[in-house]
């Protein structure tokens, strides 16, 4: 088992993709005390009972859901961590000199009990968490991170791999035995393996003490985003769409509320946001959504971070990085910080110049209102859909009355089906966490289940905000268990009887996640370690990017963006506008991202974390490149899920920006073929980029499906940006 596949507590079964982190219960707050985890052990069942550790007698042994209780996971970690333990120890200590197969192979397949039973719980604690469940993440992220630490400082177990690691060129091993070679001693590596002494230890504390801070700062922004709701008086709906004012009725409701509220749920503060046309309502939402994690309460992420940059930092020194940015990016394609921040900086000053036209159309609109102030980011939404809605003659409403969700979960398999042959059958018998909750088979063209695939599309109290792909089984080459992956959003959910209808973004959310999915589904690796999404992480967002573009495709959009009462398809010419209109705003997007991306990037290039002031430094990285001051940072730090909730962007937010350069040049290939669904392009797509995991190099992989190495000329374009602005 590759090191970065180790169960490493905070985030080893999560994938958040391109939308940001939010849910909703004031009660259930990480600042309010819990139940000691020690009564839920003593109180679990016998081990023999618990179905964690038991045979899974379901189909395609998916998780038996309705068998599973909290009591379950600590004793069940136990076990499971103990027999792990055990078999790392045989690897380790085995008298036999190290083959491929005693080590290698044996890694592979140790940790199958605690992979499959704490993928179940790590799941859950994103998508259907309480109190019990949060406490027990608590005390078992530090364990696991321990339990990781372990493994990967194991100095017999390293002195195994790197023997093979050194006679790897006379070892006659097949191409993927030499590539799960060559990624699990560079991984040992990075994990620390080659400390000595001292630092061995050290190195350890710090991985755990990391994973603690990890889960408090996701549950504390969790814990703002729920406590906070703002309640709408009659005169207050006046103005907003029908599809905003239901989604406030539906979240009262749903927090047993009278009437309507605004939540800190992007898909519900979001819309208020473009549609309110209370300029103090607008800028009460808005503060509150950018707040999470930075009030003065027990929340406040703001020593959370600067003990997450401090380990961080350490962390890097200990490996002998100067920071860890240079820790981060040494395992991507980027390389180096400065080529990751080369990137930000060549789109940056683009992207700048078309923010300041858009930002002068909205001058324009409050002018004209008769209006007199400067536009403050409450108002940037607002008028951008008043100019949107100008020139482009788009109504909200009416473009989500053409998007049903369950049409738009067909176009996802359509797709899927005319690129890679595998269809999509919904299984309404099987066990699941939550009613909500629907599951599909996958199957190939013999008519083989192939995949799992699980879809949980709306907001919760108890489900982390955003959306995300993630994995109940990764696929398994040796043991020939198929992949259980699961999608989550974060959409509001309608009224009974309703048709759920998303916006041009949600849709495109809804295919992003889903091209993450593939990469799970599709996987054919094999040794696990090497399956699905085991890729650089500036690489992992490049199937979900890709797939995006093909909702984009009038020949997609007529087939499946239909009314959801007439089932007539969408007019011609609306669909024209639609799709002309997604360049617009593409400044502010793309600023506000990179506002996080140089901030995320500064902080892991600092090497005084712990005198940083959270606020001056934010307001002095996005000076520094004459930001707007409308357009803020698209995550603040204190709520900023996708850097200290986890190392998955840590350093790599830039990550979006690097795969958007490869979505954009790939799918070229498929404009100059003429053909959205080009057989020969579509199979080398699937061929070295969604089956083929971490088989080979990232670029090489890239360069197996285009022929060349990416342009960054196609993004520019396709976003509207003047390829000569500069600073």
């Amino acid at each position: 088992m590759k090191a970065a596949m180790l169960l490493s507590a905070a985030s080893s079964v999560l994938l958040l993709a391109a939308c940001s982190p939010q849910a909703a219960d004031p009660s259930e707050t990480a600042g309010t005390p819990v139940a000691d985890t020690t009564e839920v052990a003593e109180a679990a069942v016998p081990a023999s009972e618990n179905p964690l550790l038991g045979a899974w007698n379901t189909p395609h042994e998916a998780p038996p859901f309705d068998a599973i209780e909290e009591e379950h996971f600590l004793p069940a970690f136990d076990v499971a961590m103990a027999a792990h333990s055990a078999e790392i120890e045989a690897i380790a200590n085995n008298p036999e000199a190290p083959t491929f197969d005693n080590t290698l192979l044996a890694m592979e397949q140790s940790g199958a009990l605690l992979g499959r039973m704490s993928s179940v719980f790590f799941n859950l604690a994103s998508s259907a968490s309480n109190e019990e469940i949060r406490a027990i993440q608590r005390e078992m992220s530090p364990r696991m991170a321990a339990h990781s630490a372990s493994i990967t400082l194991n100095a017999d177990l390293f002195a195994r791999i790197d023997s093979l690691y050194q006679q790897r060129e006379s070892l006659d091993l097949e191409p993927q035995q030499l590539r799960l070679l060559e990624v699990t001693h560079h991984d040992f590596v990075r994990a620390g393996a080659q400390l000595e002494g001292d630092d061995r230890q050290r190195f350890a504390d710090v991985r755990s003490g990391l994973a603690g801070l990890y889960t408090q700062f996701a549950q504390n922004e969790q814990a703002d985003r729920e406590s906070w709701t703002m309640a709408l008086d009659a005169e207050d709906l006046e103005g907003l769409p029908d599809f905003v004012v239901s989604a406030a009725a539906g979240a009262a409701a749903d927090r047993g509320l009278d009437g309507h509220v605004i939540t800190l749920a992007r898909s519900s503060v979001e819309p208020f946001l473009q549609t309110s046309p209370n300029r103090e309502l607008r800028e009460q939402a808005w503060r509150a959504w950018t707040s999470r994690g930075d009030n003065e309460n027990a929340n406040n992420n703001h020593d959370t971070i600067r003990d997450i940059l401090r380990l961080r930092l350490e962390m890097a020194n200990l490996l002998g990085y100067e920071t860890f940015a240079h820790y981060r990016t040494g395992g991507t394609m980027a390389g180096t910080p400065l080529a990751a921040t080369s990137l930000m900086e060549q789109v940056w000053w683009p992207a700048r110049e078309r923010a300041l036209e858009e930002q002068a159309d909205i001058e324009a609109r409050i002018a004209a209102a008769g209006l007199d102030h400067d536009v403050m980011p409450w108002d940037w939404r607002y008028y951008t859909e008043q100019v949107r809605a100008e020139r482009y003659d788009l109504d909200p409403s009416e473009v989500k009355s053409y998007l049903q969700l369950d049409n738009m979960i067909e176009a996802q398999f359509y797709v899927a089906e005319r690129l890679f042959g595998i269809s999509f059958t919904e299984r309404t018998d099987m066990e699941v966490y939550h009613p909500d909750v629907r599951v599909w088979e996958m199957t190939n063209s013999d008519g083989d289940v192939v995949g799992l695939f699980y879809g949980d599309y709306f907001a919760r109290p108890g489900k982390r905000g955003g959306a995300w792909m993630s994995s109940f089984r990764a696929q398994n080459g040796i043991s020939g268990d198929i992949p259980i992956i699961i999608n989550n959003c974060n959409y509001n959910k309608p009224a009974d009887g309703e048709p759920a209808l998303l916006s041009f973004i949600d849709a495109s959310t809804l295919f992003h996640e889903f091209g993450h999915g593939l990469h799970g589904l599709l996987s054919n690796t094999d040794y696990p370690s090497l399956a699905g999404t085991a890729v650089d992480r500036d690489f992992v967002e490049f199937p979900a990017q890709i797939y995006e573009h093909w909702l984009e495709q009038p020949e997609v959009l007529e087939r499946f963006a239909l009314h959801y009462e007439t089932g007539e398809p969408m007019p011609p010419e609306l669909l024209e506008r639609v799709l002309e209109a997604q360049t617009f705003n593409q400044g502010f997007a793309t600023v506000e991202f990179l506002n996080s991306g140089f901030v995320d990037m500064a902080y892991h290039l600092n090497t005084e974390p712990g005198d940083i002031d959270i606020h001056a430094f934010e307001d002095e990285v996005l000076a520094s490149r004459e930001n707007l001051d409308a357009i803020p940072m698209r995550h603040r730090s204190p709520h900023f899920l996708h850097t200290f909730a986890g190392e998955g962007y840590s350093a790599g937010y830039y990550s979006y920006l690097w795969a958007g350069v490869l979505d954009n040049d790939g799918f070229a290939a498929f404009e100059e073929a003429g053909d959205i669904f080009d057989p020969e392009l579509a199979q080398k797509l699937l061929d070295s980029v969604f089956s083929a995991g971490d088989t080979l190099p990232a670029m090489d992989a890239y360069v197996g499906f285009r022929g060349r190495e990416p342009s960054v000329e196609p993004l520019l374009r396709n976003r509207g940006f003047d390829t000569d602005a500069g600073g």
